[in-house]
C-alpha cells in the first residue's frame, strides 16, 4: 500500500474451501458453480508461501512474483499480456464474456514491495488472493469480460493500475466493477489492538461506533466503496455471514471517492477506476492502523504474523462479488 497523507480509513474481505461431505449417493455438479466455495486456503497457503519475498522492481522476488500470475492466470484459462508501460510491468488476465461489448468485472492486486521488506502482507497477501480467484472463477461465465490484474508499481504512486485504467478510458471500455485486495492477511483478536486516524469518527460514526464496540479489535475487514458498487458490498457481505467473517463497510458518494479530503481511502489501485468514475472496492485489513510490521517500519512484514485463515474468507467474499457482476446481464 502507498504511503500518502493520512487522514481517513480502509477495507478487506474473506474466503473458505469446496469439499463434498462424501461419495455417495451426490448429484454430479461443476465443482466451482459457486466459485467462492472454491477458494481453498491450503492453495492459498502454497501460493502466499511463494510471494513473500522482497519484490520491489527489478528484483529477483519481483520477476518471480510476475512470472507467477502470468503462470497462474494462463493455466486458469485466461488470455495473459504482460503490459509493458514503459517504466514497470502489469500481467494481465482476460476471459471474454458472452457480449463482446460488455462492461468488465476486475480483481486485482499489486505485486511489487517496498526495497529491503519481506511484504507478506503488502501485498503477497492480496496477489495470491487474486491468483486463486482466478483459479476458482476459471470455470465461471457470463455476459460481462471477467480480468484478473497484477500491479507493478503501486508503491511509487499507484502507477501500473493507472496506466492501464487510461488505457481501457483510451479503448472506450467501462469497468462495471473493480475489487482490489490491499493487504488481507493480518488479523488480531486482542482487545484495543485496532485504532484509526484523527477524526475518522467524524466521518464514518457508525463504522467506529461498531468498532468501539467490539473492543478495539483487528478482527475484521475493511470495505471502502464508492455507492455505486453497493451490490458488490452487498454480495461480499452475505459471503461473510456464511463465513463468519465481520467486516465494516465505509461507503462514499461519488465525490468524495476523488476528493483530497478523502486521500486516505485513495492509497491503493481502486483509486485508479475511482478517477474514471468506475465503480471500485478497496479490501483491506486497515494496514498501519493494525499491523504494525506495515513496511517494515517496527518489524519484518513476514508470513508467521498473518491469519492465512482470515485471509482466505476474504478471496471467497470478493469471488462471491465477481462472480455475481460478471454474469449477470444489466
Amino acid at each position: 500500500m502507498t504511503r500518502w497523507p493520512l487522514t481517513c480509513f480502509l477495507v478487506v474481505p474473506l474466503l473458505v474451501g469446496c469439499t463434498p461431505a462424501d461419495d455417495t449417493d451426490v448429484a454430479v455438479v461443476d465443482p466451482c458453480a459457486d466459485a467462492a466455495s472454491c477458494v481453498d486456503e491450503a492453495r492459498y497457503t502454497e501460493l502466499i508461501t511463494a510471494l513473500a519475498v522482497p519484490r520491489y522492481p527489478g528484483s529477483p522476488g519481483w520477476s518471480a512474483a510476475q512470472d507467477l500470475c502470468a503462470t497462474t492466470f494462463a493455466d486458469a484459462g485466461f488470455e495473459v499480456e504482460r503490459y509493458d508501460y514503459g517504466t514497470g510491468v502489469n500481467v494481465i488476465g482476460r476471459k471474454p464474456g458472452a457480449d463482446a461489448s460488455a462492461e468488465i468485472v476486475l480483481l486485482s492486486a499489486h505485486y511489487d514491495s517496498v526495497a529491503d521488506c519481506t511484504g507478506a502482507d503488502d501485498n503477497a497477501s492480496g496477489v495470491a488472493g487474486v491468483l486463486v480467484a482466478a483459479e476458482a472463477l476459471a470455470s465461471s461465465s457470463g455476459p460481462r469480460e471477467l480480468q484478473v490484474a497484477c500491479w507493478d508499481e503501486e508503491e511509487d504512486g499507484l502507477i501500473g493500475s493507472l496506466r492501464y485504467a487510461d488505457r481501457l478510458a483510451d479503448e472506450g471500455r467501462v469497468v462495471a466493477l473493480s475489487e482490489v485486495f490491499e493487504m488481507i492477511g493480518y488479523r488480531s483478536s486482542e482487545p484495543d489492538s485496532q485504532s484509526m486516524p484523527n477524526g475518522f469518527d467524524l466521518v464514518f460514526p457508525d463504522a467506529v461506533a461498531a468498532i468501539e464496540a467490539n473492543a478495539w479489535r483487528g478482527d475484521f475487514i475493511l470495505l471502502a466503496a464508492d455507492e455505486r458498487a453497493s451490490e458488490a458490498v452487498a454480495a461480499f457481505a452475505a459471503r461473510g455471514v456464511v463465513d463468519g467473517l465481520p467486516d465494516i463497510a465505509l461507503s462514499l458518494t461519488a465525490a468524495q471517492s476523488i476528493s483530497p479530503l478523502y486521500s486516505t481511502l485513495q492509497r491503493s489501485d481502486h483509486a485508479s477506476f475511482w478517477y474514471h468514475g468506475w465503480p471500485a472496492v478497496m479490501i483491506n485489513d486497515t494496514a498501519e492502523y493494525r499491523n504494525g510490521a506495515y513496511h517494515c517500519s517496527e518489524e519484518e512484514d513476514s508470513l508467521d504474523r498473518l491469519d492465512l485463515g482470515f485471509a482466505t474468507r476474504v478471496v471467497r467474499g470478493a469471488v462471491a462479488a465477481a462472480q455475481g457482476a460478471a454474469t449477470t446481464d444489466r
